[in-house]
């Protein structure tokens, strides 16, 4: 989808019950497109869940003069399970990257389980060792569940169990079929 243009503010709430599962995945990457205006974009995801929740969206592509805001936000009750993943690919084939900031919170009856952010854009950082060390595209996900895991990793990836349970996986790579191996791996 092309979309949201600069300018548009795009909003989803999700909510999901006792005993039900959901699963929402994408069809088709997201552009993140500037606006003739110059506005900046966001988007809100948000998840009331009391069931199981799957959100796996396909890659996010931060084109060139692109400002975006995005994020999700998820409210679980006590037995509730999560999945979400984010792919951004910084910039099409030999263009530069817009700017983008992705926020990830989740609280488990009201108790908070993970806040998270994340900025790319700034050349500076994105191909600092500190940063995303050149790399062109960064897949996060987040898993909330009973599972027990320990940490793990590798070149380019990570897995931190969280606190209050669950995981977070981090992979950097130069293409989007190499970090969906990875998460999938993972």
């Amino acid at each position: 989808m092309t979309a949201p243009l600069g300018g548009d503010s795009l909003s989803l709430t999700v909510e999901v019950g006792p005993g039900a599962s959901l699963e929402l995945r994408g069809v088709a990457a997201t552009l993140l497109l500037p606006g003739s205006s110059g506005a900046a974009s966001s988007s809100v995801v948000r998840f009331l869940v009391e069931g199981t929740v799957s959100y796996l969206p396909e890659p996010t592509v931060v084109t060139s003069r692109a400002r975006h805001t995005a994020m999700v936000e998820a409210e679980l009750d006590g037995h509730a399970q999560l999945r979400t993943r984010e792919v951004l690919v910084l910039g099409r084939a030999g263009e530069k990257p817009g700017t983008l900031s992705s926020t990830m919170r989740a609280t488990r009856c009201g108790t908070p389980l993970l806040h998270q952010q994340l900025a790319v854009g700034d050349p500076s950082v994105d191909t600092s060792s500190a940063g995303l060390a050149g790399k062109r595209v960064v897949g996060t996900e987040l898993v909330l569940d009973s599972a027990v895991r320990g940490s793990d990793g590798g070149e380019w990836w990570s897995v931190v169990p969280l606190a209050a349970g669950g995981t977070l996986a981090t992979a950097l790579g130069d293409d989007v079929v190499t970090v969906t191996r990875v998460l999938d791996a993972i």
